[in-house]
């Protein structure tokens, strides 16, 4: 588990971006926004070799313990060992998260109006976190 924001506020037309490090021997890593801890807008989860699936991006929403159905993105712009850049832009209805090259939106299946928490988890070092 990596550090873990709360009150961050963000709101529709602000932007969140991470910046860290993946580590060289990377299965997957976690980056979660939301309400808190039991209320995720997006669980976003890229995958190198993790529960079956092979270098591919896993999206989701949890509402306390309710998963929502999972999303797959094939585009993997990760590197084991690299540095990854990620952008998230809250919007009224979806999250856009922007990737080296590439972007696509997530819904906001549980209707946030504010998205205060952030954490990371698994094989990603954390080096720096803006908001606007």
């Amino acid at each position: 588990q990596g550090p873990v924001c709360t009150n961050l506020g963000l709101k529709p037309g602000q932007h969140l971006t991470v910046k860290g490090k993946i580590a060289p021997n990377a299965k997957s890593f976690v980056m979660n926004l939301g309400k808190d801890a039991t209320l995720l807008g997006l669980h976003f989860n890229p995958r190198f070799d993790a529960h079956g699936d092979v270098n591919t991006i896993v999206c989701n929403s949890k509402k306390v313990e309710e998963w929502g159905a999972e999303h797959r993105e094939t585009v993997f712009p990760f590197q084991k060992g690299g540095t990854a850049e990620i952008t998230f832009s809250v919007n009224q209805n979806d999250v856009t998260v922007h990737l080296p090259g590439h972007q696509f939106t997530f819904p906001n299946r549980l209707n946030l109006s504010v998205f205060d928490y952030f954490d990371t988890q698994g094989d990603f070092i954390l080096q720096s976190l803006s908001w606007e």
